[in-house]
């Protein structure tokens, strides 16, 4: 088949102990899935059902372990949020996945960073309509390499956390997540069939925050690596 132009490729994110990368195809994204960070941001965290956001494939940047993405702060914010979160690397395709063998659709885990401009998106939340300018920007969505799921350990106990500038921001536990990974599989896939190449972000623990030009951002999950970002 012959294009008007040449098409971009997909995005590649380095796989642990592999020479071949992994392509993005989709990133969905979950809202709110650990409880305190939905009281932080002024909901109810009771366990209703998860809802979701998509962000670019051409939004991901793949960050080597061990060095430091520059990230240019983007236009039209004040209000630039960092949110560290557990990503799921999905490897085999399917739809309506059960559960119980949710897992087996699993390729890998990574660290990753959605970021977001606080300010867009919650006037865009107030006057219903869609987030996408307050979530689906350029480069909103970095992230470290992908650890095979044999090497990563037993995700759902890993502790996540995120520094800035030193300090702790973030820290919690994946098993404090609403929607486990398995869940989180099974439900999403009743609304779209998900396939290789597919990532998703599943949700950000309390203590999210805005972040200026030279903040240094060092993030990580436990078994799945670690990410540094700094804004520029």
């Amino acid at each position: 088949m012959s294009y008007v132009f040449e098409p971009a490729a997909p995005v590649g994110v380095p796989v642990v102990g592999q020479d071949a990368s992994f392509p993005v195809r989709r990133v969905y994204c979950v809202g709110r899935n650990y409880a305190a960070h939905a009281r932080e941001m002024g909901f109810d965290p009771d366990r209703e059902p998860p809802f979701f956001f998509c962000k670019p494939g051409d939004a991901v940047v793949p960050v080597a372990e061990g060095q430091t993405l520059e990230l240019p702060y983007p236009p039209q914010t004040a209000n630039l949020h960092y949110e560290i979160e557990l990503v799921v690397a999905i490897g085999k395709g399917g739809f309506e996945i059960a559960k119980e063998q949710a897992l087996e659709h699993v390729y890998g885990y990574a660290v990753g960073l959605d970021m977001t401009r606080r300010d867009l998106q919650i006037k865009m939340r107030e006057a219903g309509r869609p987030w996408e300018l307050g979530k689906a920007f350029d480069k909103s969505a970095p992230i470290g390499p992908i650890y095979p799921a044999a090497q990563a350990g037993d995700i759902d106990q890993a502790e996540i956390y995120l520094k800035v500038n030193g300090q702790d921001r973030q820290r919690s536990n994946i098993n404090t997540l609403i929607w486990s990974v398995p869940e989180t599989i099974a439900y999403l896939s009743q609304f779209f069939r998900l396939e290789p190449g597919d990532l998703i972000y599943t949700g950000t623990p309390e203590g999210v925050g805005a972040v200026v030009k030279g903040d240094l951002m060092e993030g990580a999950v436990a078994g799945a690596g670690t990410l540094s970002v700094k804004m520029v």
